[in-house]
């Protein structure tokens, strides 16, 4: 099969590679969306923290933003998944630890996460995933919306994070596809939310989905809130971050910046702020299927350019625009 590979820093080609055989406990999806995120581009830079850490090493084979249909089970798995719709879980946990036993396998010290550290992904045209991973996607969650479950997850878990909901009011960092979808989902959930970029490119983007003020570098936001997530890349956002919100909120950083961020902790104890890291979409995957579902939150606009596998490595260099989204989809069968 076709699979994209990354071999060095700024190096990919697709490749032919063996169809993965499912064994105990596992299946194979035929992939139908993958979504390129910034943590792909960091792969493809070697900019990821992982690299520094041992975790990740090329070649490798990224994507954990996807959809498909089960096309193998291996041994011990229900025949009942075959032709299923499916999403999955990025975090695969060792199962045997007490993080695991406690329902944190996203942060096992032994876990595999899909695409990104010791596990092939999905910028391919068959996928391996453990059975117990999987998510089935109801027929109202089309192909697109299904690759957005993971990202959806992720900022699913950040808005609740902020305990954003009636009568609070909420800022997001980062006119990205996670900060975009966590303005749909605190919306959703009867929150006032604004959202802040660099420029003005996304005001539109992010009032589709929720904004009711967009603010930008040169018309910073004004005043403080119940609760801030930062969505961005940007070192500098965690201190504004925490200058934005209201004594005895909430601080959620979901973003990682590619330099060390500097926060005063002064800040922090003064305040009385509680101040949350948000790492996978595990936790969130079955009620962001849910929003999706039932239409609360319609994450369709944020991907409105799909291309092929043969044009994922230009993707991933920057080479192709999301258009009027926020993100490209891969179809591994184009």
């Amino acid at each position: 099969m076709r699979a994209l590979i990354i071999d060095g820093t700024r190096s990919a080609s697709v490749r032919e590679v063996p169809v993965p055989v499912p064994g105990p406990g596992q299946v194979t999806v035929d992939v139908r969306r993958v979504g390129i995120c910034g943590t792909d581009v960091e792969l493809f830079t070697r900019e990821l923290p992982y690299f520094e850490q041992g975790k990740s090493r090329f070649p490798l084979c990224p994507g954990h933003e996807w959809c498909g249909t089960v096309s193998a089970v291996g041994a011990g798995v229900d025949p009942g998944w075959l032709g299923e719709r499916v999403t999955g879980d990025t975090m695969l946990g060792c199962g045997r630890c007490a993080r695991c036993a406690s329902g944190r396998h996203h942060v096992c010290a032994d876990r595999r996460e899909i695409g990104i550290t010791g596990w092939p992904g999905a910028l391919a045209e068959k996928l391996l995933v453990p059975a117990g991973s999987l998510y089935r996607l109801p027929d109202s969650v089309d192909d697109r919306a299904g690759a957005l479950v993971e990202p959806g997850g992720n900022a699913l878990r950040a808005v609740l994070a902020a305990q954003a909901g009636p009568g609070t009011r909420l800022l997001v960092w980062g006119p990205g596809s996670i900060g975009l979808l966590a303005a749909a989902f605190a919306r959703a959930a009867g929150a006032d939310v604004h959202v802040a970029g660099l420029d003005a490119d996304r005001e539109e983007l992010a009032k589709s989905f929720g904004a009711t003020r967009y603010w930008t570098a040169a018309e910073p936001p004004a005043g403080t809130y119940d609760a801030v997530i930062d969505a961005t890349n940007d070192e500098a956002v965690p201190a504004l971050a925490l200058r934005s919100v209201e004594p005895a909120g909430r601080v959620v950083f979901i973003g990682l910046s590619r330099k060390a961020s500097l926060v005063d902790s002064r800040q922090v104890a003064l305040n009385d702020l509680t101040v949350t890291g948000i790492l996978g979409a595990s936790a969130g995957l079955a009620s962001a299927i849910e929003h999706y579902a039932d239409g609360r939150v319609v994450p369709a606009p944020l991907a409105q350019v799909v291309v092929g596998l043969d044009r994922a490595a230009e993707a991933l260099a920057g080479g192709v625009s999301p258009g009027a989204g926020a993100k490209i989809h891969i179809d591994p069968q184009l």
